[in-house]
């Protein structure tokens, strides 16, 4: 089994290609890791199972996005993301660049 490296990556701000959404990464999957109920309600184009899928806040919302690397691109725009999880899950660097919060155990 051929694993696929990540596109994008946490912190990075991306395009949403079908639901014209914004979002910031905040975890990413290998390969897709739901379930297949879900893939079948929600994969409209069902994208591949076997590359990269990322858990997005959602510019504007308070909702988190699970989408196939193939329905998103970079935003470009320097725009902020608007979003009551986001400093729970990411901090920004000295750039205004979102970085993933790790902490040791």
């Amino acid at each position: 089994m051929q694993i696929h490296q990540a596109e994008y990556n946490i912190g990075q701000v991306i395009f949403h290609k079908h639901y014209n959404f914004r979002g910031v990464i905040v975890d990413v999957d290998a390969e897709f890791s739901a379930d297949d109920e879900w893939y079948n309600t929600n994969a409209k184009n069902h994208p591949p199972k076997d590359r990269p899928w990322y858990h997005v806040l959602v510019d504007d919302g308070t909702s988190i996005a699970y989408v196939s690397e193939q329905n998103i691109s970079s935003d470009l725009s320097d725009l902020e993301v608007h979003n009551p999880l986001l400093l729970d899950l990411l901090g920004t660097n000295d750039d205004g660049q979102y970085i993933s919060i790790q902490t040791m155990n």
